[in-house]
């Protein structure tokens, strides 16, 4: 049954790309009235909320800058936010509702698993899509012209993971992920560069992330008394093992990817659990430097709360389509793609923007970050 029911799921995506393809070849224009639509699929929903709302707040800062500052085309901009709770199928949902919608642009994609097949949506409706966190490898090789990541790779991460590894002696290494695109990609890509830094991975494991008892895991892993823990999941699941990891007593360093970079990964593990975690990741605004004004006005406009893992990227994801825009002097989905692909040296918070043949960025922004007293620093 559950070979069926995979084929009749992936049969009944292709099929939501083809009828949203169909629906809306030559529609060129998101712009109405005094407004232009930019559509948003993030997880408003379910155990990546928290990321999503951080993006989402963070989105409509750089809508009302830009609004603020006169607009873009005489217009301003609109955003219509759609749900894709980091699920394949209700991500393909979302991702047909903005095309409904004729949004001229995308910004979102939290989690790759869920931006693989909403970029195919919007690939076929010829839909620009700026991703500012969703980063598997299998993006760009799908070869949409419509889709450009904007936040590292996940073979950066995983060299920058295998690096801080290797500096700290850690030659026994257990990669752990849970089976979704982006997890595995960088489980799978860690593992080659452990390898081929002369380290060993002593395990490679997949869990369930619904599951919320890893004593069997845990217990393997102590038997193999690795060096360092690396998962490359998400925080929910990420949080329950570190925690059961420090009370089991596993030996080395344990270590996870962006997708484990939340606070609540702090909240649920318990901060005397978590002191010491390490996390790959873009930094967050508070370690970029120029982002001070932003990091404020973030705080000032919702409740005191320090911006997310990927409050900056989103940030950024908007001003650079409002600069596109401009430069196109159009919303014809065409012309703005060409744009977008022309992006030369655009100045964002932490980052140059550059586009290559990939229509991902030439330079890795990863770094490995520390908690610390339960908040996050730059590890030495």
């Amino acid at each position: 049954m559950k070979k069926w029911g995979s084929v009749i799921t992936a049969a009944l995506l292709t099929l939501s790309l083809v009828v949203a393809g169909c629906a809306n070849q030559g529609q060129s224009s998101g712009a109405s009235g005094d407004e232009i639509a930019v559509g948003v699929l993030l997880p408003v929903t379910g155990n990546n909320a928290t990321d999503g709302k951080d993006m989402q707040n963070a989105i409509e800062m750089a809508v009302k800058k830009v609004n603020d500052g006169g607009g873009v085309l005489g217009k301003k901009l609109k955003i219509e936010v759609a749900d894709d709770g980091c699920d394949p199928q209700m991500a393909t949902t979302a991702a047909n509702k903005l095309v409904s919608q004729n949004v001229v642009a995308v910004v979102g994609g939290y989690c790759s698993g869920a931006t693989l097949p909403s970029s195919g949506v919007f690939k076929n409706a010829n839909i620009p899509m700026i991703v500012p966190a969703a980063n598997s490898a299998k993006l760009p090789a799908q070869g949409y012209d419509t889709l450009f990541l904007i936040n590292g790779l996940t073979p950066d991460q995983a060299q920058t993971a295998a690096d801080y590894m290797a500096a700290n002696q850690a030659k026994k290494v257990a990669l752990i992920h849970d089976n979704s695109a982006y997890a595995k990609d960088l489980a799978d890509f860690a593992k080659a560069s452990v390898e081929k830094a002369g380290g060993t991975v002593v395990a490679y494991e997949a869990i369930n992330p619904e599951e919320k008892d890893f004593s069997a895991l845990v217990t393997k892993l102590k038997g193999v008394a690795p060096d360092a823990t690396y998962f490359t999941g998400y925080y929910a699941a990420g949080g329950l093992m570190l925690k059961q990891f420090k009370q089991k007593g596993v030996s080395g360093l344990f270590l996870v990817g962006d997708g484990s970079f939340s606070e609540d990964i702090i909240k649920i593990a318990g901060a005397d659990n978590a002191e010491g975690l390490l996390i790959t990741a873009t930094p967050t605004a508070e370690f970029i430097e120029g982002a001070e004004a932003f990091t404020t006005e973030y705080k000032a406009t919702y409740n005191n709360l320090a911006p997310g893992p990927f409050s900056a990227l989103s940030y950024n994801a908007v001003n650079l389509l409002a600069d596109a825009l401009k430069l196109a002097n159009s919303t014809d989905h065409d012309a703005l793609k060409k744009a977008i692909k022309e992006t030369k040296d655009f100045k964002a918070l932490g980052q140059t923007i550059s586009f290559n043949a990939q229509n991902t960025l030439d330079t890795s922004n990863f770094a490995v970050l520390k908690v610390t007293g339960g908040k996050f620093t730059l590890a030495k």
